[in-house]
């Protein structure tokens, strides 16, 4: 195999590591989710929790997994291959101990603030007794889920540079595992002294990222790993990742703007309308984590390896085989969700408090969101490159014309679609992302091979048509199934998944797809 091809099965292989990890934690979130909707619904209390849960991702995304993530990532790529290894875990614990100290301020500050902030996000939820105080007292609870979260990227950053992929992919499995059985308990319990049962879920949330960091540490001293524990704000590599991150933050605080911008909306429309978004963005998110997250994480060390070493030919090769094998997951993905989305709801979610309405506007967010797919999943892609190039403006620029055309697209729409005009104008302001940046790194890294790219893009469209095709006559033939007892209804969604994969990899591979060639060649040299 040639040195670009082992790259590229390297990679693939990385990220169905991360993926069969990723799929794991996703399961177990679409049956925290199940638990949500059958026990609470689509109302009062879901919309509070969500709300309130929101806050501390809304932090964690600005100063934890997106910001500090890549960019220690990329620091620390750099220490481990030309420092010594005392010099290289003296700045992991740095930067440990300096994280743990400034987000704890945060955090306390932000429990402070809770009713301010609860007000600033969603105002419309004062016209409804009890419910703006209902959703304080869970972000009060939940805040200091951000300071392990985030704590936990870092140590993941240091996994993902040795090299160990699966065990901080399938650490959200376990935020996901304590949220379930710590947050059921709780729920279970607290009714019995007077608490609302959604604030056991509140605790339950805590409990799974205590959870997330704590099972990757075991990992992480089998690195090598030694804990220094100091603080030294002088440290060099300390300001690169700060130096990194303050662009990045700056970014990160306009995609914030867009969910505040989103959430407040939302909570304007009618009840239900946050819960419908958040249920249907979770099941978005499976495909994203799968593939866009999935491979971000395994080309992140690769990027930043080619760009300490200054090989832009290699940058360009291992950005074209990412892309088009994110589109080659996404694009069919994509079309499946719209074809199938009112079915994989009503399997999922219908039961309990969950009703059929829910159903039908909930798989109509779902059809919008998934529009968006391919071009969000690209993102997680293309923004590492930025970091690996040192040149991290342009992600920032993107992120405030996305509010912008946010803003714009919402206030056009709104009156008409109500909360699905949030879900179009996520979709669209995420294809205009992919645009600017995937033009802006054409330019900066002297252009890329856009034919390789449409070819590939032409064959994976085909086998998409052909997939979307048998889809379509396949689910009516099969509509009463889908709308029968649950058993059937699994039975029937289970076979049109199945055949529609199974089309889709057969005329994909007929076509000669490169990089499947590859990943297929490389399987059948192990199996023979």
């Amino acid at each position: 195999m040639t040195e670009k091809a082992r790259q590229n099965t390297a990679i693939a292989k990385s990220a169905g590591t991360v993926g069969v990890a990723v799929m794991c934690s996703r399961v177990l979130g679409l049956v925290r989710e199940q638990i949500f909707a059958a026990m609470f619904g689509a109302g009062f209390a879901y919309d509070a929790f969500v709300v309130a849960f929101r806050i501390p991702n809304l932090l964690r995304d600005l100063f934890g997994e997106g910001a500090l993530s890549a960019a220690f990532v990329t620091i620390f790529s750099r220490y481990d291959t030309g420092k010594t290894p005392e010099e290289t875990w003296r700045l992991a614990s740095n930067v440990l101990v300096f994280f743990t100290i400034l987000l704890s301020l945060v955090t306390l500050l932000g429990v402070f603030m809770a009713g301010p902030l609860v007000s600033l996000l969603a105002p419309d939820f004062a016209k409804i007794a009890g419910k703006s105080e209902l959703t304080a007292t869970l972000t009060m609870i939940m805040l200091p889920f951000l300071v392990f979260i985030s704590l936990a990227a870092v140590v993941m950053g240091m996994l993902n540079t040795k090299g160990r992929f699966f065990v901080p992919a399938m650490a959200s499995s376990f935020f996901n595992l304590g949220s379930i059985v710590g947050g059921v308990t709780m729920a279970w319990i607290l009714p019995r002294y007077g608490y609302p049962a959604i604030i056991g879920m509140a605790i339950g949330t805590l409990l799974g990222g205590i959870l997330q960091l704590g099972v990757q540490l075991p990992a992480l001293f089998k690195t090598g790993f030694r804990f220094f524990p100091h603080l030294d704000l002088r440290d060099p590599g300390l300001h690169s990742i700060l130096r990194l991150m303050i662009p990045a933050t700056i970014g990160l605080s306009a995609t914030q703007i867009n969910i505040f911008v989103n959430t407040s909306f939302a909570a304007s429309c009618a009840e239900g309308s946050v819960s419908w978004l958040n249920y249907a963005f979770r099941l978005v998110q499976l495909p994203i984590g799968l593939f866009g997250v999935a491979f971000s994480i395994a080309i992140m060390p690769v990027m930043a390896r080619h760009a300490a070493k200054k090989d832009i030919p290699a940058m360009r090769d291992t950005l074209v085989s990412s892309l088009t094998m994110v589109f080659c997951l996404t694009i069919p993905a994509t079309a499946g969700l719209i074809l199938l989305a009112e079915p994989i709801i009503r399997l999922i979610f219908e039961h309990g408090a969950f009703t059929a309405l829910d159903t039908v506007a909930t798989a109509q967010t779902l059809t919008l969101y998934a529009a968006g797919l391919m071009a969000y999943s690209a993102n997680k892609i293309l923004v590492p490159v930025f970091y690996a190039l040192d040149n991290t403006k342009y992600p920032v620029i993107a992120s405030f014309l996305a509010v912008l055309a946010n803003i714009l697209i919402i206030n056009l729409t709104i009156t008409t679609f109500q909360h699905l005009a949030i879900a179009l104008s996520t979709s669209c302001t995420m294809f205009l992302n992919f645009l600017f940046l995937s033009a802006v790194l054409y330019q900066k890294m002297g252009g890329y091979s856009l034919p390789a790219l449409f070819r590939g893009l032409f064959k994976i469209l085909i086998a998409t048509l052909c997939m979307s095709l048998l889809l379509f006559f396949a689910r009516m033939m099969l509509a009463g199934f889908l709308t029968g007892p649950l058993i059937q209804q699994l039975l029937a969604t289970a076979l049109l998944i199945l055949l529609a994969t199974s089309l889709y990899a057969v005329v994909l591979h007929w076509l000669k797809l490169p990089e499947l060639t590859e990943i297929v060649d490389k399987i059948r040299t192990k199996l023979l």
